[in-house]
């Protein structure tokens, strides 16, 4: 309760000059006069906003719980001693520079620090108020990385009409956690919804939105990493594939979180989450004009989500068809707007509805129609609760009466249409997190039996999770023992490719190079491979080369399956359309690992060449079930295996008699890829 309503606070640094960090701060604080004491401590000892202040901490007739520092760096190490000294157990670290020596002095002494560096933190709930700015209370957690960031949020969040209920501001974390401060939020009555802006993602962070779920409280995500400057230094086709935000999506996956990409889209997301969440795709658009309609509907397709047509619907003050064009039925009389959102949300035919256009405008522009369309609006939320068909509204109008009065009872209002179905679109993503299959993001369906690999021993109980690995391709095949690999063998001379018992057609392959197609360390079909392996062995040197039987199945699909230890999140798993052109096609789905079958069937029918799979224009189906295996033991073996740092087969064949690896790379934690194309002696 340090953090959240501490029985009493001092502000080390309160300045009566309202330029100042101290000012805000102490002006904060002072607000929760009623139900704590509250100290200010200035080294002037003079009154700061008409309150006496005292010149230390020891000057005080007891400990604080909580005491903000709000002074240089330079001297926050005597403000620290001196504060553990009379027993404080909590700091909120606004300087920022704070040394390292004094973080370990207060962690020593068993007290808390949030920051430091943070902007602070706010409770609706028990009137703490210790942050820069000022606050709406309202229902929308916001925990924040970037304080201005934060700050920002809340500022939106009070224009939107939702408010805040909790900020915490966690600085450079270096006690209070991220993870810690959203779990704060699981028991925090007054928060319905939350929203968090991170940087960096810390252990337990995945585990705290998804408790937050569980709870009921819608999670959104803003964060950044969008560059490609992680992916530059990829080792391997799969972490190439892979993005930064390409994770943070899995993770927001796995948790039922959604990723927004601006802190406008957050708060527009977060005020329709705390009035509800769509049950499906289905959207029906009222609008004043016909223009309005069909700008409407576009942006409701692009946003993914259905404008279905009407069936003959009874009541509609216009023709059924969807966008409802009111064409002027709403001017002729207000409600007219109601009773059409009532047509549509008892009809069973749409999910949500939206309300796009003036209504909203006639109160604001005519008073004398204010109190008629504030009735009307009442009549929209009575809907909408009634119903639990969440409806939205898009009105011309930012601020009026009857834009009040539908936020208060629980119907979102935006200012922009585009703003409204695209939290509408996002709104329904996380809706679709929570029903099966809801982690499929489009795509047809692949219809195959369960696999094996659901729960128990991650490799089988193959011995994948303890054999020893050895560098190359011959020892990845050994150690994915429970994959299909072509009959091949270890071959150092050309007479040794001679006396092969293999049969032809043939590939010959560099053993130990990664990417071997960039370096000449691969040739296929070939009917001559002694003579093959002495042009190879003449350019790359002597070493170990495999030579290979070909995968010569007709209606084969390529893919890539790799797995690969993120440096936040832990292993993660990617299929995508595989061979040389993996990275160019970029055709890719990721979860964390490891996954069940079924999420790896998931995996695979997000994919555009998922139609591949399931027989294009004739071709006999692939055997999706043994493919969807493969996925899931490999996102197996990397997670039970904390020595290994990625895996990969590229490309993976296939076909309707199952599946066969035709390459494979293994890369140990903290190796390097031996991918010069440069000699190699065995």
């Amino acid at each position: 309760m340090i953090f959240s309503d501490p029985a009493s606070v001092a502000v080390v640094g309160a300045s009566d000059d309202p330029a100042k960090w101290g000012h805000w701060l102490a002006r904060g604080a002072l607000t929760g006069r009623s139900r704590r004491a509250v100290h200010l401590v200035n080294r002037g000892g003079g009154p700061v906003l008409s309150v006496p202040t005292v010149r230390s901490l020891s000057e005080l007739p007891e400990a604080p719980e909580l005491v903000v520092l709000a002074v240089p760096a330079a001297h926050v190490p005597a403000v620290v001693d001196e504060a553990l000294a009379v027993g404080v157990r909590g700091f909120v670290g606004i300087t920022s520079g704070i040394d390292d020596r004094v973080i370990g002095r207060i962690r020593a002494a068993g007290a808390r620090l949030l920051g430091p560096n943070c902007l602070g933190v706010f409770d609706a709930a028990t009137s703490l108020h210790l942050a820069w700015g000022r606050f709406q209370p309202g229902s929308l957690g916001v925990v924040s990385q970037s304080g201005q960031v934060g700050l920002e949020i809340a500022g939106l969040a009070a224009a939107s009409g939702i408010g805040v209920s909790r900020f915490v501001s966690v600085g450079n974390q270096a006690d209070v956690t991220v993870a810690e401060a959203l779990l704060d939020l699981v028991s925090h009555d007054l928060t319905t919804v939350v929203g968090v802006y991170l940087e960096s993602f810390g252990p337990g962070v995945v585990a705290a939105m998804s408790e937050l779920r569980a709870a009921g409280k819608p999670v959104v995500l803003l964060t950044v990493g969008s560059s490609s400057a992680g992916r530059a230094a990829a080792r391997s086709h799969t972490g190439a594939l892979a993005s930064s935000l390409d994770v943070v999506d899995a993770a927001c996956r796995r948790a039922g979180a959604v990723r927004v990409a601006t802190p406008a889209a957050l708060v527009d997301l977060a005020a329709v989450l705390s009035s509800g969440v769509p049950r499906g795709r289905r959207v029906g658009i009222i609008s004043d004009s016909g223009g309005q309609g069909a700008i409407a509907a576009d942006l409701a397709v692009a946003a993914g989500l259905a404008v279905p047509a009407l069936s003959s619907v009874d009541g509609l003050p216009a023709a059924a068809r969807n966008p409802v064009d009111l064409a002027g039925a709403g001017e002729r009389d207000l409600s007219n707007y109601a009773r059409a959102v009532e047509v549509l949300a008892r009809g069973g035919e749409v999910d949500t509805v939206v309300l796009s256009g003036y209504f909203g405008s006639y109160g604001a522009d005519t008073p004398s129609l204010e109190a008629v369309e504030v009735a009307v609006a009442d009549q929209m939320c009575s809907v909408a609760r009634e119903t639990g068909v969440l409806v939205a509204v898009h009105s011309m109008c930012p601020d009026s009466a009857a834009v009040r009065t539908l936020r208060a009872g629980g119907v979102p209002v935006h200012h922009t249409i585009e703003r409204t179905v695209t939290a509408l679109g996002d709104a329904t993503r996380f809706g679709a997190l929570s029903r099966p299959g809801g982690g499929r993001a489009g795509g047809p369906e692949l219809s195959v039996p369960a696999g094996r690999i659901e729960s128990g021993d991650p490799c089988g109980g193959d011995p994948c999770a303890s054999l020893p690995y050895q560098a190359g391709y011959l020892a990845a095949r050994e150690l994915l023992s429970f994959v299909r690999f072509p009959r091949a063998h270890a071959v150092t001379s050309a007479a040794e490719v001679k006396a092969t018992p293999l049969d032809g057609p043939y590939a010959l392959k560099a053993d130990w190079l990664a990417h071997k197609s960039e370096h000449g360390g691969v040739r296929l079909n070939l009917t001559d491979p002694a003579t093959a392996f002495e042009e190879m062995e003449a350019r790359l040197g002597p070493g170990t080369y495999v030579l290979e039987e070909m995968d010569t199945r007709e209606h084969t699909v390529e893919l890539i399956v790799g797995a690969r230890r993120d440096p936040s999140f832990g292993p993660v798993v990617l299929v995508g359309a595989g061979g040389v052109h993996a990275e160019l096609v970029n055709d890719t789905a990721l979860e964390l690992a490891p996954v069940t079958s079924a999420t790896a069937r998931e995996m695979l029918a997000r994919l555009v060449s998922a139609r591949l799979l399931s027989g294009w224009r004739g071709a006999p189906a692939a055997d999706v079930t043994a493919l969807a295996e493969v996925i899931a033991r490999i996102s197996a073996t990397l997670a039970a295996r904390p020595d290994l740092a990625e895996i990969e087969l590229n490309p993976v064949r296939v076909g309707p008699d199952g599946v066969m690896a035709v390459d494979a790379l293994i890369i140990p934690s903290g190796d390097t890829v031996n991918d010069t194309g440069g000699r190699r002696v065995a």
